[in-house]
């Protein structure tokens, strides 16, 4: 089994504004997502540089996962964002406007020269139609150890606008098709994926219904927007006791040698195989991990 990092609740927070910045040390959120892209102005961006380079040195968010987005590299300011940050040493760098393997070969090939951390791994923004059709050639980089690719992220303002899928709509329909192809790349190369923003920030009960189709979807966690939506997506994405306890005793009925003989196993009225217990260690896991994180 791979790595298993908690990341129900990715906080995107404006590399511009100290105050969120700090205000995020004591957040209950997974990872904290400091951008210096979308929320930044263009004169605004040097000086959001070298305040979110200062907050990842300063090593303040405990056990929190930190991610930086930094400007495409093409742009004006991303060569100076990866070269400032990557010496900052986040836990990651979440390069924006992905549409091939292409662009993450080049930012690996530019920390090797950078001299990065070996720990610092690469999130990669998939936003437009061109990445989902290559999304599968931009997860298996992946399987490249000098690339560092760990997670997809789905701009899904961004994917939807360009694709003229109206936003708004409950339950996402005609959107639903591109994020299970990101999804399904996601599992091919085993890393993570996760949802994009959910809006409109004051509908409590949408943001929980769009978390939970995300949830059953696949997906790992959801990028916020809003301090008010981490506790639910913490509780949806999280497993819960009833699932923790259902997975343990699965587990256990596995772990016999009639199970390991057979390949499958009875438990409470049905028949599980391999692929239920690998799930089970999954989710129990999962709860470990989030456990570990409590102070």
């Amino acid at each position: 089994m791979t790595e298993i990092r908690p990341r129900r609740s990715v906080l995107s927070l404006p590399g511009s504004n100290p105050q969120a910045l700090e205000a995020a040390r004591t957040l209950p959120v997974d990872a904290v997502l400091l951008d210096l892209e979308e929320t930044v102005p263009p004169e605004a961006k040097d000086a959001a540089r070298k305040t979110v380079a200062a907050a990842v040195t300063g090593r303040a968010y405990g056990h929190r996962e930190v991610v930086v987005r930094i400007n495409a590299l093409d742009s004006a300011h991303g060569e100076a964002d990866l070269a400032a940050i990557a010496a900052a040493g986040p836990d990651a760098i979440l390069v924006p406007k992905v549409s091939g393997p292409d662009a993450l070969v080049a930012v690996g090939a530019r920390l090797r020269r950078l001299g990065a951390a070996p720990a610092l791994r690469i999130w990669a923004m998939i936003e437009s139609p061109l990445a989902v059709l290559q999304v599968g050639a931009i997860a298996s980089a992946a399987r490249d150890v000098d690339i560092r690719l760990s997670c997809l992220v789905v701009g899904t303002g961004d994917l939807a606008a360009a694709t003229r899928i109206r936003r708004g709509v409950p339950g996402r329909p005609a959107l639903m098709p591109l994020l299970m192809s990101v999804v399904a790349a996601a599992r091919a190369y085993e890393i993570d994926v996760i949802d994009g923003v959910f809006e409109a920030t004051a509908d409590e009960a949408g943001f929980r219904a769009e978390a939970e189709q995300a949830r059953d979807g696949g997906f790992d966690g959801k990028v916020l927007i809003d301090p008010a939506q981490i506790a639910a997506a913490n509780a949806v994405f999280g497993p819960s006791p009833d699932a923790v306890a259902q997975a343990r005793a699965a587990i256990a009925a596995f772990a016999g040698p009639a199970a390991r003989e057979r390949g499958t196993a009875a438990f409470r009225g049905r028949t599980i195989d391999r692929s239920h217990a690998d799930e089970a260690h999954r989710i129990v896991a999962l709860a470990d991990a989030i456990a570990a994180r409590r102070p």
